[in-house]
C-alpha cells in the first residue's frame, strides 16, 4: 500500500498548484504595491493606523518592488497569490506593522483594484500604439491620394479608387478602436478599493481619498457589485478582439497584394521569409501570424464570458480564471500593433501594377451609365443595358472600356452612334476616381481633405 503521508504530501502539492494564481498574477505586483501604499496612506489619514506604521509599510513595499524588479524576490507557490506573497515578505521586512495593512479591505476588493489598475494602464498603452498605427496609415494616404488601385466588392474589381483612400479606410477602423478604448477607460475608471469582501467595512475609511491617490475618477457605488465585477476585463478583451479583427483584415490584403497574382506591394525582407525548400519564394509570414493570432484573442474573450455567465453574487473563486486570458490578449495586441506599424512603415508600393490592374474588369462601366443618365437623359435601366453592350464590345476587342476610342464606343451600340466625344472623358480611370467628390469619397481632393481631418484629430488625441 502507498505511504499515506507521501500521498497526503503529494495531494497537497497538487492542490497548491491547482489553487494558486501566483505564477501568473505576479504580473500585478506593481498595481498591488501601488494599491497597498494608497490604502495605507488613507488608513493613516483616517487615524486607523499610525503615521509611523504607514511610513514603515510604504518603505517596505517600495523595497519589495525593488526586489521584484531586480529579480531578487523569492516566489513561493504556497503564498498562493501576489497579494499574500507581498504581504508575507512585508512581514519579514517590517514585522508587526505589516499586519495592520490589511485593515478595512479584503482580497476580494484588493484583487479587483489591482486588476482594474492593470487594465486601465494597458488601455492607455494600447491607445498610444493604435495612435502610432493610425498615423502610419494617414502618412501613406497623404502620399498616395493620386495612386490608382481597383476598388473591390466581393473581391471583384468594381470601381477605381486611390490607394490613399484605401489606407484611410483602415485608419478609420483603428480610430474606432481607439475611441472604444477611450470610452472603456472612462467608464471603468472607478475604484473598488474599500468594498471589502462584499458589503463594505465598519472602519471609518475614506474611499474617495484612495480613489484619488490611485488616479481613479471616484470610488465605485456598490460594494456587492464591485467585489465581483469583471466587466472591465471583458471590455478590454472585446476591444482587443475587435482591433485584432481589423489587423487580420489588413493582413489578409497584404497577403493578397504581395502575391504574384496582384503584385501591388512588396514587404521588407525583415517581415517575410523564404521557403525551407523553395528559395525563390518570399512568404508573408508576419501578416499570416497576425491573421492567425486573432483567433486566440477571440478565444480569450469567449473564455471569460463563459467563466462569468453563471456566477452568483458576490466573489467566487472562478474569477481567478479572469487574468491569464487578459494578460495573453494584451501581450498579443501590443506586439501585433508594433509589428503591423513596422510592416506598413517599410511597405514597398508598386504603383504601376496597381494602375495596370485598374484596366481589368471595366471599372468605369458605371461612369458610362451615369454619363448616359446625366448627359443623354436616358433612364438608368436603359443606360445599364447600353453599358452592357459596350462592355461586351470591348471584350470582343480584348480591351478595357477605359481604352476604347470614340469610334469604338459609337460602334458598340446603335444608341451611341452620334454620342459626343466627351463620353471618352468619363471612361478615363483617373477622371472616374476624381469624379467621386462627395464627402467621404475617393477623389484625390476629398482624400486629401480626409487626411487633413485625421491630422487634426491626431493632434488632439
Amino acid at each position: 500500500m502507498p505511504n499515506k503521508q507521501i500521498l497526503k504530501n503529494t495531494n497537497a502539492e497538487i492542490l497548491n498548484q491547482f489553487n494558486a494564481s501566483l505564477l501568473f498574477d505576479k504580473k500585478l505586483y506593481l498595481q498591488d504595491i501601488k494599491g497597498s501604499i494608497a490604502h495605507s496612506k488613507m488608513l493613516a489619514l483616517q487615524g486607523i493606523i499610525s503615521i509611523d506604521d504607514q511610513d514603515s509599510i510604504e518603505k517596505g513595499l517600495l523595497q519589495i518592488k525593488e526586489e521584484i524588479e531586480n529579480r531578487q524576490f523569492v516566489w513561493k507557490i504556497e503564498d498562493e497569490d501576489i497579494h499574500m506573497a507581498v504581504e508575507n515578505r512585508l512581514s519579514q521586512i517590517i514585522g508587526t506593522p505589516a499586519g495592520r495593512l490589511h485593515t478595512a479591505r479584503s482580497r476580494n476588493d484588493q484583487v479587483a483594484t489591482d486588476f482594474t489598475l492593470y487594465v486601465q494602464d494597458k488601455t492607455l498603452d494600447i491607445k498610444e500604439k493604435l495612435k502610432k498605427l493610425i498615423t502610419t496609415f494617414v502618412d501613406i494616404a497623404s502620399k498616395h491620394s493620386d495612386t490608382l488601385i481597383p476598388g473591390m466588392t466581393h473581391l471583384q474589381h468594381a470601381q477605381p479608387i486611390n490607394f490613399g483612400f484605401h489606407m484611410l479606410a483602415y485608419a478609420n477602423m483603428f480610430k474606432r478602436d481607439f475611441e472604444r478604448f477611450t470610452s472603456s477607460y472612462e467608464r471603468n475608471n472607478y475604484s473598488p478599493l474599500g468594498s471589502a469582501a462584499l458589503a463594505g467595512t465598519p472602519h471609518n475609511i475614506d474611499r474617495f481619498k484612495t480613489a484619488e491617490l490611485l488616479g481613479f475618477t471616484a470610488p465605485t457605488n456598490c460594494a456587492l457589485d464591485s467585489s465581483s465585477n469583471r466587466d472591465f476585463a471583458l471590455e478590454i478583451l472585446f476591444n482587443i478582439a475587435t482591433s485584432m479583427m481589423h489587423i487580420s483584415r489588413i493582413s489578409e490584403e497584404l497577403i493578397l497584394w504581395s502575391s504574384y497574382e496582384f503584385g501591388f506591394v512588396r514587404m521588407s525582407d525583415e517581415y517575410a521569409t523564404t521557403s525551407s525548400i523553395m528559395p525563390q519564394k518570399k512568404n508573408p509570414d508576419v501578416p499570416e501570424l497576425l491573421r492567425g493570432k486573432t483567433g486566440r484573442a477571440y478565444g480569450n474573450l469567449i473564455g471569460l464570458l463563459t467563466v462569468m455567465k453563471g456566477l452568483p453574487l458576490a466573489y467566487n473563486k472562478d474569477t481567478q480564471e479572469d487574468k491569464e486570458g487578459v494578460f495573453d490578449s494584451v501581450e498579443t495586441i501590443e506586439i501585433s500593433l508594433d509589428i503591423l506599424t513596422a510592416v506598413m512603415e517599410t511597405l514597398i508600393i508598386n504603383k504601376e501594377n496597381m494602375e495596370k490592374a485598374c484596366k481589368i474588369g471595366h471599372l468605369t462601366a458605371t461612369d458610362l451609365a451615369d454619363y448616359l443618365v446625366q448627359k443623354q437623359n436616358i433612364p438608368f435601366r436603359t443606360a445599364y443595358y447600353i453599358t452592357k453592350d459596350v462592355v461586351a464590345y470591348a471584350n470582343g476587342l480584348t480591351k478595357d472600356v477605359s481604352e476604347l476610342t470614340i469610334e469604338e464606343v459609337r460602334a458598340s451600340s446603335s444608341e451611341l452612334q452620334s454620342v459626343s466625344e466627351d463620353i471618352i472623358d468619363c471612361l478615363n480611370l483617373r477622371n472616374s476616381m476624381n469624379a467621386r467628390q462627395s464627402f467621404g469619397g475617393t477623389s484625390t481632393s476629398e482624400t486629401n481633405h480626409q487626411v487633413k481631418i485625421f491630422v487634426d484629430w491626431l493632434s488632439k488625441n
